[in-house]
């Protein structure tokens, strides 16, 4: 396997500041948005831009996270991807706007979870979805509001993302398969 590192710490803080101002300008009412990170690293990118989010706007967001495991299509063949845990979403999401956060857009299988587990806590004004990146191969109708990066990728290559909060480093990487 060949890894290119496609984005370093530095570039992914730039990202997620980026994306965190586009948040801001495309949503003048911050009273009634929402952040949701996805695990196992959206959640941690969304608890990055709420930082920013706040300190930009002098405002408190809202914010948690979800685990789309049991939501998720492949829920019986996709059991030992990362430690599953509770999502935590401590507020009414009817009629918020929620943005969702996630590391990697690749089928938009991923997000059509995320949508279900949403709609379990409630009935929100609308959905948007911010991602650090975007590597293509859509199997469903979904679409990015807010993207870090583009990066095309062929289907025999992966994406990776590192967060130092859990592997040690901020990074991304494409690893091409043999």
């Amino acid at each position: 396997m060949k890894k290119n590192i496609l984005l370093d710490a530095k570039q992914i803080e730039n990202a997620i500041t980026r994306l965190s101002h586009e948040i801001i300008e495309n949503n003048k009412i911050l009273d009634n948005l929402c952040i949701i990170g996805i695990r196992s690293r959206g959640d941690i990118i969304s608890e990055r831009i709420v930082d920013i989010i706040n300190k930009v706007s002098n405002k408190k967001i809202k914010n948690g996270h979800i685990d789309v495991t049991f939501y998720r299509d492949d829920f019986l063949s996709n059991l030992g991807s990362h430690k599953i845990g509770p999502s935590k979403i401590n507020f009414d999401i009817n009629k918020m706007n929620v943005i969702l956060i996630d590391d990697v857009l690749y089928t938009g299988r991923t997000i059509r979870a995320a949508m279900d587990e949403i709609f379990s806590f409630g009935r929100p004004a609308s959905i948007q979805l911010g991602v650090l990146v975007d590597r293509g191969h859509r199997q469903l109708p979904i679409k990015a509001t807010y993207i870090g990066k583009n990066i095309p990728t062929s289907i025999n290559e992966n994406v990776h993302v590192y967060i130092k909060e859990i592997d040690k480093r901020d990074q991304v990487v494409i690893i091409k398969n043999k």
